[in-house]
C-alpha cells in the first residue's frame, strides 16, 4: 500500500495582475484515490494548477501549485516483514527535490517572481506553470483547429505549448592572442531542455555547468499557438489529371491547393469545396516542380523542357500572357525557391525574385515581374538537384557533383550570385536540402488562420482573398508581418541550420552562414536519402529514404530520435503538421502514413485508397487537411 504525502508551494496571483505573484506555503490533505502511479511519478488527474485553494488573506485569482510528491511504498521482505521504501531511494542525492527558478519570456523579461520548482517537473508541468502565470488555464485536449483553421475548445482559446531553455555557464579554454598562454573564460549558453524527461535529468547531465544553489534562468518560447487534429480519413478524391500527379502544395494562406503532373497541366483547387478553380495549360512536358510565392499572389512551375511559368493563381493565367513561358534552362528544371518575403529590400519588390536549378548544372535568379534573369550562378560540374533560399539571404544548391554551394542572394550583402563557400563532405550525389526556417519562409506573413495584421492594432486583421493583395496597404502590412514572424522565429542566437541528404546513405548537419565544415554526420539509413523536412519550429527534422524507413532527428544537435517503420516500399516524401506534433509520409507502397512525433515509432494511422505509388504530399498550413498525389492520377484530401 502506498502512503502519499503531498506538499505544495502555491503562487497566488491577483486577477488584476498575474505577474505580481506572491508565494505562500500550504499544507493540504488531498484525496489521491483513483490517481495513476507509474514508477513513483504522479500521472493522471492531479493538475499543477487550479486546485481551488485561496491564499490566507482570502484573495481570489489564479492559484499555481508546485507539487513535490514524496511517498513510501510498502513491500514484504523474504521473511514476510513489511518494509517501507522511499521514492527517492534510487535518485541521485546530490540533486535536490526542488530548485529555485526564474522564468523569462523570449524578450528576456521576467515573468512572475523567483519560485521553487520540483526537479521532477518536465516540460508539460513547466508549461502549465507558465500558462497559469500568464492567466491561461484552458485544457490541452480541447484545443484543436477546425476545417477553417479556427481554434476549437472553450471559447476558441488556444493552449500554447512551450519550449524551455536553461541558462548554463561553460568554461572555455583559449590562447591569449598577445601572450600565447592558455586562459579560461566563462560562456553563458541556453540549452534546450524541452525534451528532457524532467529538470532532474537535465541537472544530472549538466551538473558541472549549473549550480543548484543559484537561481536557474528558464526562458520559454511558444512552440505553436494552435493544435492540429490527426488526419484519419479520406474526405474527397479530386480527379482531372490524365497522368501521374507529381506535386501538390497548399497556398501560404491555406485557401488554395495547386497540383502539377505528367500531363503538363497545372490545376488550382478550392480547399473548402474541393472543386477545381483553374486549369492552366502552358507547359509542353511534365511539370516537375512547383512553388508558391510567400505572399500567395504568384505560383511558379518548371517543366522537363526547361520552361518556367509564373501564374496568377486567381485568374489562372500566366504573367506575360500566352507567351509567359520563360525558356529558363537547356535541360529540365529540378527545383524552385522564392526569395523570402522578409529578405526583400522593400514591400514594393517583395515576392518578385525566384531562383531555379537545372540538370544543365546552372542556377539562375529571375525577376518574376520583368521575367528577366538577374544572375546566373555557375560552378557546379554536374546536375543541380535541389535549391533553397534561406532566411539569412543565402541561396543553397545541392548537386550530383557531391557538393553544396552557398551563394549570396541579398543585394545588401554584395552582388547577387557571388559564391560564398562550397560545402564538401558527401561521398555521392546530394539529393535534397532542408533549411531550419523553411516553414516560416514558405508561409511569409500568414499566421495559422491564413491572416495577417493590417496595422499595429492586433485586432485589425485581414484574410486571404478578402482584400486587394495588390494594394499598397496590403503589401506594406504583409511585408511588416513577414519580418515580424521571421524575427520571432529566430529570437534565439542559434545560426541557420542546413541539412543535406545523399546517395551515400548519410545526412550532414551544417551551419552554412558560419563555416564550410559539417557540424555532424548522421548515419543510419541503408539506402539513398531522397527527402528531408524540418518541423515548423525546427526542433526536429525527418528524413525519408529508399530503405523504406523514416528517421526523426533533433533539429539542433542532429542527435537521432527515432526510426519510423511500417512502409513496405521506398518513402518519397514527408510533411509536418503546423504544430510539429505529427508527420505524414508518402510511399511507393501506395499508402500515406500518419505518425506522432517524437513519441511514435509505429504508424498511428495508415491512409489507404490510392491505387498506385504516392508521389506528392502536403499538409495545409492551418493543419486542417492533408493532400496526397499519386501515380494513379488522382489527388486525395484527408481530414480528421
Amino acid at each position: 500500500m502506498d502512503e502519499p504525502t503531498l506538499t505544495m508551494t502555491t503562487i497566488a496571483a491577483s486577477s488584476n495582475n498575474t505577474n505580481n505573484a506572491t508565494m505562500t506555503t500550504m499544507t493540504a490533505t488531498k484525496d489521491l484515490s483513483g490517481v495513476a502511479w507509474t514508477g513513483g511519478s504522479l500521472v493522471g488527474s492531479l493538475n499543477p494548477i487550479n486546485h481551488g485553494f485561496r491564499t490566507s488573506d482570502g484573495r481570489g485569482g489564479h492559484v499555481v501549485t508546485n507539487t513535490h510528491l514524496r511517498y513510501k511504498r510498502a513491500r514484504r521482505d523474504g521473511d514476510g516483514n513489511i518494509v517501507q521504501e522511499g521514492i527517492d531511494d534510487d535518485i541521485d542525492s546530490s540533486i535536490p527535490g526542488n530548485i529555485v527558478v526564474q522564468f523569462r519570456d523570449a524578450d528576456g523579461d521576467e515573468v512572475g517572481g523567483v519560485m521553487d520548482v520540483p526537479t521532477d517537473a518536465g516540460s508539460n508541468e513547466l508549461g502549465a506553470l507558465v500558462r497559469s502565470l500568464l492567466g491561461d488555464n484552458d485544457d490541452d485536449d480541447d484545443d484543436v483547429v477546425d476545417d477553417d483553421g479556427r481554434a476549437g475548445g472553450r471559447g476558441g482559446r488556444c493552449v500554447v505549448p512551450y519550449a524551455f531553455f536553461a541558462r548554463v555557464i561553460k568554461t572555455e579554454r583559449y590562447a591569449n592572442a598577445s601572450t600565447g598562454v592558455l586562459e579560461s573564460r566563462n560562456i553563458e549558453e541556453d540549452i534546450d531542455i524541452t525534451d528532457y524527461a524532467s529538470l532532474r535529468s537535465f541537472l544530472k547531465q549538466y551538473r558541472d555547468h549549473v549550480s543548484t544553489e543559484r537561481t536557474l534562468l528558464l526562458t520559454y518560447r511558444p512552440l505553436a499557438i494552435f493544435r492540429v487534429r490527426p488526419v484519419t480519413r479520406c474526405t474527397d478524391t479530386l480527379p482531372g489529371h490524365t497522368d501521374a500527379v507529381l506535386h501538390v502544395s497548399y497556398s501560404p494562406d491555406g485557401r488554395q491547393l495547386a497540383s502539377g503532373g505528367g500531363d503538363a497541366i497545372v490545376r488550382f483547387w478550392d480547399v473548402h469545396t474541393c472543386t477545381p478553380k483553374r486549369v492552366c495549360a502552358g507547359h509542353r512536358d511534365h511539370v516537375l516542380c512547383t512553388s508558391w510565392s510567400p505572399c500567395g499572389t504568384k505560383f511558379a512551375s518548371g517543366d522537363r523542357r526547361g520552361y518556367l511559368i509564373i501564374w496568377d493563381p486567381i485568374e489562372g493565367k500566366a504573367f506575360g500572357g500566352s507567351n509567359g513561358g520563360i525558356k529558363a534552362h537547356a535541360k529540365w528544371i529540378t527545383g524552385l525557391a522564392w526569395e523570402p518575403m522578409h529578405s526583400s529590400a522593400s514591400a514594393n519588390v517583395a515576392c518578385e525574385r525566384i531562383v531555379t536549378s537545372s540538370k544543365d548544372c546552372l542556377v539562375k535568379v529571375w525577376n518574376a515581374r520583368t521575367r528577366k534573369c538577374e544572375a546566373t550562378l555557375s560552378g557546379h560540374v554536374d546536375s543541380v538537384e535541389c535549391v533553397k533560399w534561406g532566411g539569412e539571404g543565402l541561396i543553397y544548391t545541392a548537386s550530383r557533383d557531391r557538393t553544396i554551394k552557398v551563394w549570396n542572394g541579398n543585394e545588401r550583402m554584395g552582388r547577387v550570385g557571388t559564391l560564398v563557400r562550397t560545402l564538401v563532405g558527401h561521398g555521392h550525389r546530394v539529393n535534397t536540402l532542408a533549411v531550419s526556417c523553411d516553414y516560416v519562409c514558405r508561409t511569409g506573413p500568414y499566421d495559422h488562420r491564413g491572416k495577417i495584421a493590417i496595422n499595429d492594432d492586433i485586432d485589425a486583421i485581414v484574410g486571404g482573398g478578402k482584400v486587394d493583395k495588390n494594394s499598397r496597404e496590403w503589401r506594406e502590412a504583409a511585408y511588416r508581418a513577414s519580418i515580424a514572424r521571421y524575427d520571432n522565429f529566430k529570437s534565439s542566437d542559434e545560426p541557420e541550420r542546413l541539412i543535406s541528404g545523399s546517395d551515400d546513405f548519410t545526412l550532414l548537419l551544417w551551419h552554412p552562414t558560419l563555416d564550410k565544415r559539417p557540424v555532424k554526420r548522421l548515419t543510419g539509413h541503408q539506402q539513398a536519402v531522397n527527402h528531408i523536412a524540418f518541423s515548423p519550429d525546427s526542433r526536429f527534422f525527418a528524413s525519408a529514404s529508399f530503405d523504406r524507413k523514416v528517421k526523426v532527428w533533433n533539429g539542433r544537435s542532429g542527435d537521432f530520435v527515432s526510426t519510423l517503420t511500417g512502409h513496405v516500399g521506398a518513402v518519397y516524401q514527408v510533411a509536418w503538421s503546423g504544430d510539429g506534433r505529427y508527420l505524414v509520409t508518402a510511399s511507393k507502397d501506395s499508402t500515406a502514413k500518419l505518425w506522432e512525433v517524437p513519441s511514435g515509432k509505429r504508424a498511428r494511422e495508415t491512409l489507404p485508397g490510392h491505387e498506385d505509388e504516392v508521389y506528392a504530399l502536403d499538409w495545409s498550413p492551418n493543419g486542417s487537411s492533408v493532400a496526397t498525389g499519386s501515380k494513379d492520377r488522382t489527388i486525395k484530401i484527408w481530414k480528421h
